[in-house]
């Protein structure tokens, strides 16, 4: 998906519904592209549904996000890792933003077997979904520290600013899709001014 907005043009792109990755005829991991371009004093908000990575699917997804200088964002990406009591296929996600020419985000997960300690403490903590939302504006009020929402039943979710821009990024783990969505709202209202 290419998608644009050009400058001083506001755009919000959504799902009907979840995307579902599912095992294909061959063991070829299947791609999901998005290429992302914000022009000067244009506002883009991104908010799909989530992508559910089923058991036996193989799945690269990558964003690649180009803002000019005084455009906004606001992106939000969810997984759900398998449907109910059933483990996830192979879902490789990368995500890379820049901003004026310089890059303000690369990030990229791997979750699913053969990938090592996937699911472990460090990373899930035995959670299912997991997702992040990232928002981007030249008006923002950063917080100096990074906040953490949520409790052990709830899921957790840290709000942390980036080093090179006035912008914040949630990442989140829940059990469920609700909880996932609600972590990444919270969030987003923690945030003054985030009306992008």
């Amino acid at each position: 998906l290419d998608v644009t907005a050009e400058a001083r043009a506001r755009l919000e792109v959504t799902t009907a519904a979840a995307t579902i990755a599912l095992r294909g005829p061959t063991a070829d991991p299947a791609t999901y592209d998005v290429r992302l371009t914000v022009g000067e004093d244009a506002s883009l908000r991104w908010l799909p549904q989530p992508l559910i990575s089923t058991r036996g699917s193989t799945v690269h997804q990558t964003y690649r996000v180009e803002l000019a200088g005084g455009s906004r964002l606001l992106l939000r990406e969810e997984q759900l890792l398998g449907r109910t009591a059933e483990p996830p296929g192979h879902l490789s996600t990368r995500l890379t933003v820049r901003r004026d020419g310089r890059p303000i985000l690369d990030q990229h997960t791997v979750y699913g077997a053969p990938t090592p300690a996937w699911d472990g403490p460090a990373v899930l903590g035995g959670h299912r979904a997991t997702g992040q939302l990232l928002l981007v504006d030249p008006g923002l009020d950063v917080p100096p520290a990074a906040v953490l929402l949520g409790g052990p039943v709830e899921g957790h979710c840290v709000l942390a600013p980036l080093a090179d821009g006035p912008a914040l990024l949630a990442t989140a783990v829940a059990p469920t899709p609700a909880q996932l969505r609600r972590l990444l709202d919270t969030a987003l209202a923690q945030v003054s001014g985030a009306e992008t």
